[in-house]
């Protein structure tokens, strides 16, 4: 007994290709593989299964009210207080988009 399948046709930059490609091909995983999972994630989430957001700059402390300002300065203080942090380095990392 045969599986029926349907083709997908999709276009990509070829180097976002072949970079993906080789990740996927270190993980062991074909193409076609992984866009059969990516698509039942899709199913099993009911939608795109990572966040889609859109990245906003800091406001900055004049562009902020007095509450919204202390509501950050407890929020941070809250976590630090918890341990609920990063090594510095990580963050610069992460706010240089180096990681």
């Amino acid at each position: 007994m045969s599986i029926r399948t349907a083709n997908i046709n999709v276009r990509i930059e070829p180097e976002i290709k072949a970079q993906a490609e080789a990740i996927l091909g270190e993980l062991g995983i074909s193409a076609s593989a992984f866009f059969n999972m990516a698509y039942r994630q899709v199913i099993r989430q009911q939608g795109i299964p990572f966040p889609m957001t859109l990245r906003r700059p800091p406001r900055s402390l004049e562009q902020m009210s007095k509450n919204e300002f202390d509501e950050m300065m407890a929020r941070g203080l809250s976590q630090g207080k918890s341990g609920d942090v990063i090594p510095c380095e990580e963050a610069f990392d992460k706010l240089l988009h180096r990681s």
